[in-house]
């Protein structure tokens, strides 16, 4: 296996750190997956609804990289895929943003040395003719090809709703003000675009609505005639995971969707499914509802 990757752009390094240091706040360890054309970063939650992973970002290789050469474990399966540490990674990659001196390139490649690693290689500007190079190595662990289908795309769920969120920003500030009232927030949306997030407690009910949102159109999708349109459909969840989410507000999203869904063929429950739209980027946080509240 093989894989080399170098990105010249300083905008897309920083891209790629915040992308990182978003997957770094959410989990303690995460799978990454190169193909030819892009690069996944995974991260498998015990409690998740169904099969859905806890998040699933999706990189366009061709958007970051200037230069990309990969070699899979065989023709038929053509992909990598290693288990590593996110902060470790996202620690390299901010101490290039807070360098005196930006990088002029980042090169990112998998060796082996005492054990397999992601070898990051910053070049930075010199005042003399030869160049500085920094590098800094991130261990990682190979997965077998046996273990490759526990880190496959996710399936579009059945839903009850959803709606175009919000500035991000806007919402990360209601958010952590009812972070500070309750361990739980409960989302709500309805099909005209009303969003209402909420707590309650013994003490206190406090609710934010917004109204009039943008609402996303699904290809083949259709909804149950059993609920109206103006229906509230809502799931509770963990307000520091939801919080978490929102300093995704870092990757400069065009869009962000939230999906309200409930299952009841393979596993019953609740769940809010995150959509993180850039031009070159998908991320998806899965969020499954808080029991026994």
């Amino acid at each position: 296996m093989k894989f080399r990757g170098k990105m010249n752009d300083i905008l897309c390094i920083r891209q790629f750190s915040n992308i990182v240091g978003t997957v770094a706040r959410l989990a303690k360890s995460c799978v990454l997956r190169i193909t030819r054309e892009r690069l996944f970063f995974i991260i498998n939650e015990a409690g998740a609804v169904g099969n859905s992973p806890g998040l699933w970002a999706e990189l366009d290789q061709g958007h970051f990289f200037n230069e990309f050469n990969m070699e899979g474990v065989s023709p038929e399966n053509n992909e990598i895929f290693v288990d590593l540490q996110p902060d470790k990674l996202s620690r390299t990659l901010n101490s290039l943003k807070s360098s005196h001196a930006a990088a002029r390139s980042l090169k990112i490649k998998l060796t082996k040395k005492h054990s397999p690693c992601l070898t990051l290689e910053v070049e930075l500007p010199s005042l003399t003719v030869h160049l500085r190079r920094v590098v800094h190595d991130v261990p990682v662990q190979l997965i077998p090809r046996r273990q490759w289908h526990l880190y496959q795309e996710p399936e579009m769920p059945q839903f009850d709703a959803s709606v175009y969120l919000p500035p991000l920003r806007q919402l990360k500030h209601v958010v952590e003000r009812m972070k500070t009232l309750s361990a739980y927030v409960t989302l709500a949306a309805n099909r005209r675009g009303t969003l209402v997030i909420s707590v309650s407690t013994d003490i206190v009910n406090v609710s934010t609505h917004f109204k009039h949102l943008a609402v996303p159109v699904w290809d083949g999708q259709e909804y149950s005639d059993e609920y109206e349109p103006e229906e509230l459909h809502s799931a509770t969840v963990d307000i520091k995971k939801l919080a978490l989410f929102l300093q995704g507000d870092q990757v400069n999203p065009t869009k962000v969707i939230c999906i309200i869904c409930s299952f009841t063929d393979i596993v019953e429950g609740r769940m809010i499914h995150m959509f993180l739209l850039h031009d070159d980027v998908t991320l998806q946080y899965f969020l499954p509802a808080a029991a026994n509240i």
